[in-house]
């Protein structure tokens, strides 16, 4: 039997495009968590610092489809390069004025033109989309970009809070940024292997958020987000609070590497069960383990607990993606899949800021609650998807 993550690559520049959308997708990981651990040195505010990273990923949520749409319309590199330059030379700005301490509104400002870049893993996705016609193979490379996501979690987190713990406060943030530029430049530079640009009257009429399905999802992955932002601001409130501040790094870690594991995992499986049904059992898994985190009272304690919450994760988003592919035509993916991830980087966004809210104004453990609604959330939408799946189905046997 064939490995499918050895047959996928057999294709020419697969490897090359996926290695660079590896790269260029660092700053989802690394640029909120490095803004919180900046701007919490630098004011001594995790309202603040969360606010700010918020603002971030908000306008990066919402302007990712925009960008999307527009690609579609004139291709990657079009869009992509001048969009890129505009968020980093923005990005830039906001680390010098941070060390300038300028006014809290410029911080704001340029937080916010930061956020306007393009969606990296939909440009990618794109791309597997466009070459791989074996359906079977498209979703292996969806589990394994899914994966190449969380390994940038992994990595991302600790390093952005090691650089800017022990070197100076905005060292994570620059690194981010200057592997955006390089990775993003390199990705649509490889022109053999961008989407060829579909001309239709009604493409630029239609959006895939009218679909039910795109609509649903991206609830479940906004839901999915809280959690994510809410896991960014505890690990650094609850590790500081133990007195082991480098430690939030090892818990992010965790989380992302238990992710990273049942993702690579789950693309390898052929699954006997349907995707709703998965996705119901792996929103069941992700509620109990977010309760088992009010159990916890020490940092590595903290830290086994999330590496079993993190087995849910990338399972759920590879299901998502998979739904949603069986129900867009193939002209409005790359958009569709845009809405999700957009859906995951406002729940980012809103946990991010939430948790640090209540954070600074009541408790560490009460943060915990976030993520637990969150979760409860996730399942109840999971529930309605596959309701909805069902009923759908029997209406079109009917028919």
């Amino acid at each position: 039997m064939n490995n499918p993550y050895s047959e996928i690559f057999k294709t020419k520049g697969t490897k090359h495009f996926s290695c660079a959308g590896f790269i260029a997708r660092m700053p989802l990981s690394m640029m909120a968590i490095g803004l919180i651990t900046m701007l919490s040195q630098l004011y001594d505010s995790y309202w603040i610092a969360g606010s700010i990273a918020a603002l971030f990923t908000f306008t990066m949520a919402f302007a990712a489809p925009q960008l999307s749409r527009l690609i579609d319309r004139v291709g990657q590199r079009k869009v992509v390069i001048p969009a890129v330059l505009f968020s980093a030379i923005s990005a830039l700005a906001l680390l010098l004025l941070s060390h300038l301490q300028a006014p809290l509104w410029s911080l704001y400002v340029l937080a916010m033109c930061a956020g306007i870049m393009p969606s990296v893993p939909a440009l990618v996705r794109a791309r597997w989309s466009a070459i791989q016609s074996d359906q079977g193979l498209l979703n292996t490379a969806y589990s394994f970009e899914s994966v190449l996501d969380e390994i940038t979690f992994v990595i991302g987190p600790p390093l952005a809070i090691a650089l800017s713990s022990l070197l100076f406060p905005q060292a994570g943030p620059l690194l981010a940024v200057i592997l955006f530029v390089i990775g993003s430049i390199w990705l649509v530079s490889q022109k053999d292997t961008e989407p060829k640009i579909e001309q239709s009257e009604n493409q630029t009429r239609t959006s895939a958020l009218a679909n039910s399905t795109v609509k649903l999802l991206s609830l479940v992955l906004l839901a999915l987000g809280v959690i994510v932002g809410a896991i960014d601001v505890l690990s650094i409130a609850f590790a500081q609070q133990q007195g082991m501040p480098i430690a939030a790094s090892l818990v992010l870690s965790m989380y992302a590497l238990g992710s990273c594991i049942a993702g690579f995992g789950f693309g390898a499986v052929k699954w006997r069960v349907s995707m709703p049904v998965l996705l119901v059992r792996f929103a069941i898994f992700t509620l109990i383990a977010s309760v088992l985190l009010l159990s916890v009272n020490h940092v590595y304690g903290l830290a086994v607990v999330m590496f079993i919450s993190g087995l849910a994760f990338a399972p759920t988003m590879i299901i998502a993606m998979g739904l949603v592919e069986q129900s867009v035509p193939k002209r409005l993916l790359t958009e569709a899949l845009t809405w999700l991830i957009t859906g995951l980087g406002v729940g980012i966004a809103g946990g991010t800021a939430l948790t640090g809210w209540v954070v600074e104004h009541f408790t560490v453990d009460l943060g915990f609650g976030v993520a637990v609604v969150a979760a409860a959330t996730v399942v109840l939408l999971a529930r309605y998807q596959k309701h909805d799946d069902k009923r759908r189905a029997t209406q079109v046997v009917s028919d």
